[in-house]
C-alpha cells in the first residue's frame, strides 16, 4: 500500500467519526510514521499501531500553554498484520477510534472491553 493510499485510509477513518463527536475534538494533530521507536525505559521490542500523546479532555484545566495533542499511526506494524487493503482500512479505523477515545479520557481497559482494543 502506498503512502497516499494509507493516508487516504486515515482520512476515511477520521471522516467516520460522528460530526457531533468530531466537533468536540480540540487541538489534536494526526500523524503517520513508519514505526514506533520505544523509549529507553521501554521493552525494545514494543510494537504499537497508534499512540495518543497529550492531555485528555477529562484532565484538562484550561492550560493556555498546552501544545496540540498528537495522535500517531504507525504504518509498518499496521501493514504487517493486515492481509488486504480492506483489512488496512478496518485496522486504521479501529486504531483511530482507539486513539481519539484516549483524547476523551477513555482508558485502554474500557476500550478493550468495548471491542476497540
Amino acid at each position: 500500500m502506498s503512502d497516499d493510499e494509507f493516508d487516504a485510509a486515515v482520512t476515511d477513518a477520521l471522516d467516520l467519526i460522528p460530526p457531533e463527536l468530531a466537533a468536540k475534538i480540540e487541538n489534536v494533530a494526526v500523524f503517520v510514521e513508519e514505526s514506533y521507536q520505544p523509549e529507553p525505559w521501554e521493552d525494545p521490542n514494543t510494537v504499537l499501531l497508534g499512540l495518543y500523546e497529550g492531555i485528555p479532555l477529562t484532565e484538562r484545566g484550561g492550560e493556555p500553554w498546552a501544545m496540540p495533542d498528537r495522535i500517531t499511526l504507525y504504518k509498518g506494524p499496521i501493514l504487517e498484520i493486515c492481509q488486504t487493503p480492506q483489512d488496512v482500512v478496518e485496522q486504521v479505523t479501529v486504531t483511530v477510534v482507539h486513539e481519539v477515545a484516549h483524547h476523551f479520557g477513555i482508558s485502554d481497559e474500557t476500550l478493550h472491553r468495548l471491542g476497540w482494543g
